[in-house]
């Protein structure tokens, strides 16, 4: 039995040892707890004060208060759960079981039986968090909003397998075949399986009947109606996972660079080990709920190990730092990949992750199998530049400076409009509130300058991996031509252009699934 038992579906209750725990007044503070017991990896402590207090609730003061009563709840005399350094806060689940993350887990296992199912039906029917809303913190809120679309979805799955159990009879499995419609009223399949198993128990007039309505149903949400054939056959369930389960299951490290920074890391995904290169901007956990990252990830780590780490300075890695420049954006990745112990793997690099890709490959050759480079350039902006561009771009660095941490983010849409010409206005949005809540002013513009003297044009005939060179067509910030200079200077590199005015690729654009085809063919070849 575990020492620490944190409920979470209904009322949040905490027991050590089986002796249920006084949890502070504070509703705040109680809902701290559930944000580091749930996502159960590094936060950021100007990100946990940002989710949960305003500016005049002090909010650094409130974070080292609420803390402060915490550790008693989930820390005992052997264990110290709730960790905490100057820029990072985390729960660490030793000995530790949170049931919402038991249940998920259990789902996983193939060949479940009715009862347990029954159970797991019965538990997630319970409200996540119960009264810990908190309408007036936006941040936290939405957090809390996706917890519970995935809770939901879990609940799906169990109503589903109960649905299509081997064991229930079509009279047992009315009744959850009416849940599962109920909590997924639009699946084509749980509607099948509900007329199924109504005229299987010679209900046929309440079938004709919902098929009427379902039939309204459909077609007024502009879906396709009758549903062809109706199958007896079992669900079979999709092979693709939701952007939650794969945060779920990314597991985040920290490394130490040289210079003492910490480096954090992290993997997720099965198969040959793909290594992703830093690039502007990262976030380990915000990654995921990217227009731009988010469907590229998720399809990469299918069919491979993905590796990604947050470049010092921003994301999840320390911020704090002394050095920002090329050189140790090289050694970063050099690090993280010594801490994994990586031999050999395929690396990608993107903007100017691709000249850092570049240089790795040139020093290391007998690591990189394949070199991938996307919105790739050789030279940063110092290199060769007018005196106009010089002035206009360190006019971009004050710029930065000043108003990078701003509310209004007219600053950051310098950025957000060159990078995603074609974005909508709440792809911008998002965008720019990513950029904020990733790095800081100084640091924005410290990497900015730091781009400007990257020069990795003389080891382009130095790179022996097999290269791929991908390149949008009417990319704004990086023009095309710097892609197929780089191409025609790596020996035997291959060119791949893409329909799109993106730096980034939104997914839901053709071109971001045409570059995921071309990087598997690629890899595969």
């Amino acid at each position: 039995m575990p020492k620490l038992a944190i409920r979470t579906l209904g009322e949040l209750t905490v027991s050590q040892d089986g002796v249920t725990m006084p949890l502070p007044a504070s509703k705040k503070t109680r809902a701290l707890l559930a944000y580091l017991a749930l996502t159960a990896r590094p936060q950021r402590r100007d990100r946990l004060c940002e989710m949960f207090w305003d500016i005049p609730d002090d909010p650094r003061a409130a974070l080292r208060w609420s803390l402060s009563k915490l550790r008693s709840v989930v820390n005992d005399a052997a264990t110290e759960r709730l960790v905490a350094d100057r820029e990072r806060v985390t729960f660490a689940p030793h000995q530790a079981e949170i049931d919402i993350r038991r249940l998920a887990t259990g789902l996983e296992q193939e060949g479940l039986t009715v009862v347990p199912l029954r159970e797991m039906a019965d538990r997630l029917a319970e409200p996540l968090l119960e009264g810990l809303d908190l309408p007036n913190q936006e941040s936290f809120q939405r957090w809390l909003t996706a917890e519970r679309q995935e809770v939901q979805r879990l609940q799906v799955c169990v109503l589903q397998r109960l649905a299509t159990h081997s064991n229930l009879t079509p009279d047992q499995a009315l009744p959850w075949s009416k849940a599962w419609l109920e909590a997924d009223p639009f699946n084509r399949e749980a509607a099948s399986r509900l007329l199924v198993c109504l005229r299987q128990v010679a209900l046929s007039q309440e079938a004709e009947s919902l098929s009427r309505e379902l039939e309204r149903r459909f077609r007024g949400a502009g879906l396709e109606w009758p549903l062809e054939p109706l199958s007896e056959q079992p669900i079979v369930k999709s092979d693709s996972e939701h952007p939650r389960q794969l945060l779920a299951r990314q597991k985040i490290h920290f490394c130490t660079a040289k210079d003492g920074v910490r480096i954090a890391y992290a993997c997720v995904g099965e198969g040959p080990p793909l290594v992703k290169a830093a690039n502007w901007l990262t976030h380990l956990e915000l990654d995921w709920d990217a227009p731009i990252w988010s469907p590229l990830f998720r399809e990469l780590a299918s069919e491979h190990l993905l590796v990604r780490y947050d470049e010092r300075g921003n994301g999840l890695s320390d911020w704090d730092i002394g050095e920002i420049s090329f050189d140790v954006f090289i050694t970063d990745l050099e690090t993280v990949i010594d801490a994994l112990g990586l031999e050999r793997f395929a690396l990608l690099g993107i903007s100017q992750g691709a000249a850092v890709s570049i240089e790795y490959a040139v020093r290391h050759p007998e690591r990189v199998s394949q070199l991938i480079l996307f919105g790739a350039y050789a030279a940063g902006w110092r290199i060769d530049a007018s005196p106009q561009m010089l002035k206009e771009r360190e006019a971009i660095l004050t710029l930065t400076k000043a108003g990078w941490g701003q509310d209004n983010p007219a600053y950051r849409q310098i950025f957000s409009s060159t990078f995603m010409p074609s974005a909508t206005h709440e792809e911008l949005t998002w965008f720019n509130e990513f950029q904020r809540r990733t790095t800081s002013p100084e640091n924005a513009a410290r990497f900015l300058s730091a781009f400007g003297d990257i020069d990795v044009r003389h080891r382009l005939g130095l790179v022996r991996a097999p290269t791929l060179v991908i390149h949008s067509l009417r990319d704004g910030r990086i023009p095309i031509d710097s892609g197929r200079e780089i191409a025609a200077s790596i020996p035997n590199a291959e060119f791949t252009s893409l329909d799109s005015d993106g730096h980034l690729l939104l997914g839901r654009e053709p071109a971001a699934q045409e570059f995921i085809d071309a990087v598997r063919r690629f890899v595969a070849g």
